[in-house]
């Protein structure tokens, strides 16, 4: 599919963080999950190892979990569109994320305005699973700080596919 080659490498969905990088988020995430790092907790301890507080490098992708609400916004934003994207243009119903890896750059820092973008870099030919027919794909979610400067590279594998009509696995 042409509209689907013409994509690959192409950078979409430009995103602007709705809300700077603040402690509060940070301390509620490290909390949430018993993280007591002194790294994000001590003033001290940070400036000694990094120059300063940072956010624990796997909160990358909260700065982007869209509210529910934001003052003009008309549509709910989802995360993540280009594979949206792919399961209308392929006709392909039913998804599933096959693999996630994230690859740090720079430190997340309070009052960062981080910007987003996502990219897709394959699409597999039709392939048939146990899960039903579809396509691989692989989608890249690059994170930049406001001087442009890469924090993190999102990569996502994702399988789109349409179960067996005839219910059986195929």
């Amino acid at each position: 599919m042409d509209v689907v080659h013409d994509l690959i490498d192409q950078e979409q969905y430009q995103e602007l963080g709705e809300f700077p990088v603040e402690r509060g988020y940070v301390w509620t995430s490290c909390a949430s999950v018993e993280n007591g790092n002194p790294l994000f907790w001590d003033d001290a301890v940070a400036t000694a190892l990094t120059g300063g507080p940072v956010a624990p490098p796997s909160m990358v992708s909260v700065w982007f979990r869209p509210h529910h609400w934001a003052p003009g916004r008309s549509e709910q934003s989802l995360p993540l569109q280009v594979h949206f994207d792919l399961k209308e243009l392929f006709g392909l119903p039913e998804a599933v994320m096959t693999d996630n890896t994230i690859e740090f750059h720079e430190p997340v820092r309070m009052g960062d305005r981080l910007r987003t973008h996502q990219v897709l870099r394959s699409v597999s030919e039709e392939k048939t699973t146990k899960l039903g027919t579809g396509r691989f794909w692989v989608i890249d979610v690059v994170y930049k700080n406001q001087d442009e400067e890469l924090v993190a590279v999102e990569s996502y594998t994702g399988f789109g596919y349409q179960r067996s009509k005839n219910g059986s696995d195929a």
